[in-house]
């Protein structure tokens, strides 16, 4: 294999989230929920908040952290 293929291999990913897609601005393997730190692989990816631009490992996870952001602003949830 290439180095440059061997240099991603388990290392975090830098991306840019935006409506229904993510672009990679740094190659890696996985990135860290946001709401629960638990590693998702990119293949896996589904959920992320185009705000906050954060990733979020369920759907649940995503919820939380969209109400826990509510509540830091004084919105309702």
């Amino acid at each position: 294999m290439s180095s440059m293929l061997m240099s991603s291999k388990d290392q975090p990913a830098k991306l840019h989230y935006m409506a229904y897609s993510f672009r990679v601005l740094s190659p890696g393997d996985y990135v860290l929920c946001a709401e629960t730190g638990a590693k998702i692989l990119l293949d896996d990816l589904r959920y992320w908040s185009i705000a906050r631009q954060e990733p979020y490992v369920s759907a649940a996870a995503s919820t939380a952290a969209e109400v826990k952001d509510c509540n830091k602003r004084g919105l309702p949830a």
